[in-house]
């Protein structure tokens, strides 16, 4: 990072870092016709780009790890009209938001950008629930990666399923395929997933033995075109050119990525071993990069990668819709440090750098320095 990141503030206590974490953030232990204009947006009930006043909505919430076994292998998802902030601190390029997405839900749970991440075990047969009633608009649930019948793809044009507003659908997802994996709605596929419909499902390889620290990360490019189309504004977005000008991880933008609560910072103790699982749920390929850690892959879109196989790197290059899976030890001089899109302009809020696509891996020793304390100020962390 060359930008100086500005005076030091007054130092927060590692205990309390950790404790406002719960230890390891948010991922502890654990194509269809039809015209934009004729799309209505939930409870505002109200076309694209009117102008008119929303009706009030929530605001989103981090995304939540939901543990489908212990709940009976049943979990309902909802469709929500919400707003998102990205960063909304006035700090590096903020704020940031997205004034109208349509988030997921599970159960009594908050909505959040990206969806709450579906944990089960291998074997597992589950029955999820899409739950359309709060919403106007028709949706559906796609789940890469786990082998399923025909008629629970997901897909509208191929199985003749829809999930019309008002209305309620429950698909059969058999946990046959271990791995990381996404979830999205399959209905106008380029608009529903740019407005945030979109999330990870974690299947656990039987006997899977979790490493000290996991987490979870959802690289997400944005139009934020559409989003404010969808709240009055006089905005404009064509999916063939789109204007990219969002760039987030697990729906958040640097600084904001490093709040202990509301973003996902790697926090480590010096000699854990760390998981972190990549799900890109965007239009770009995505090269993240650890700096001063080396890792390895162990799994890609679901498939272990053999142990001869592997090899120390720090970058691995992330498609569309693919997912891997690096290990790492955090053994090298307890500090502070990035990882990142190495597309330098993905590490961005709007002109301002860094912002965007930026996470860091901060070790506990080195909560208690001043450098420290100025990130969590630019983070808008107030503990």
């Amino acid at each position: 990072m060359s930008q100086k990141l500005g005076a030091p503030g007054d130092g927060l206590s590692r205990r309390e870092f950790v404790a406002a974490t719960g230890a390891t953030g948010m991922a502890a232990a654990a194509g269809c016709a039809g015209a934009p204009t004729a799309e209505t947006d939930g409870g505002s009930q109200q076309k694209v780009g009117g102008g008119q006043n929303q009706a009030d909505v929530p605001t989103t919430s981090p995304p939540e790890v939901v543990n489908v076994d212990e709940q009976g292998n049943e979990v309902t998802i909802s469709s929500v009209a919400a707003r998102h902030d990205v960063h909304p601190e006035e700090t590096m390029g903020g704020p940031v938001e997205l004034p109208r997405v349509w988030a997921f839900k599970a159960d009594d749970g908050e909505p959040s950008v990206p969806g709450p991440i579906l944990r089960t075990t291998e074997g597992e047969d589950m029955e999820i629930t899409l739950d359309n009633t709060g919403h106007s608009m028709p949706h559906t649930l796609h789940f890469h990666g786990v082998t399923k019948t025909w008629e629970n793809d997901g897909v509208p044009t191929t199985t003749g399923i829809t999930v019309k507003g008002g209305e309620k659908h429950t698909y059969e997802i058999p946990a046959n395929v271990p791995g990381t994996h996404l979830y999205h709605c399959h209905y106008q596929t380029h608009r529903h997933m740019e407005m945030g419909m979109y999330g990870i499902l974690r299947v656990d390889p039987k006997g899977y033995e979790p490493a000290d620290k996991e987490y979870f990360f959802t690289l997400k490019d944005w139009d934020s075109g559409l989003s404010r189309q969808f709240a009055g504004e006089d905005a404009s977005y064509n999916p063939r050119d789109r204007n990219t000008d969002i760039f987030t991880m697990n729906g958040k933008s640097a600084p904001r990525t490093l709040h202990p609560e509301k973003g996902s910072p790697i926090i480590v103790s010096k000699g854990d071993t760390v998981r972190a699982h990549f799900v890109n749920a965007g239009y770009m390929s995505h090269p993240m990069h650890l700096h001063n850690h080396r890792f390895r892959t162990v799994e890609k879109d679901g498939g272990q990668v053999p142990e001869a196989a592997q090899h120390d790197e720090d970058v691995v290059n992330v498609a569309p819709g693919q997912r891997r899976t690096i290990e790492f030890d955090a053994t090298v001089d307890p500090g502070i440090y990035l990882m990142h899109c190495h597309k330098v302009n993905h590490v961005m809020n709007g002109r301002s750098y860094p912002g965007g696509m930026l996470g860091g891996i901060v070790y506990e020793e080195a909560m208690d320095t001043d450098i420290f304390a100025s990130l969590m100020d630019y983070a808008g962390f107030e503990g």
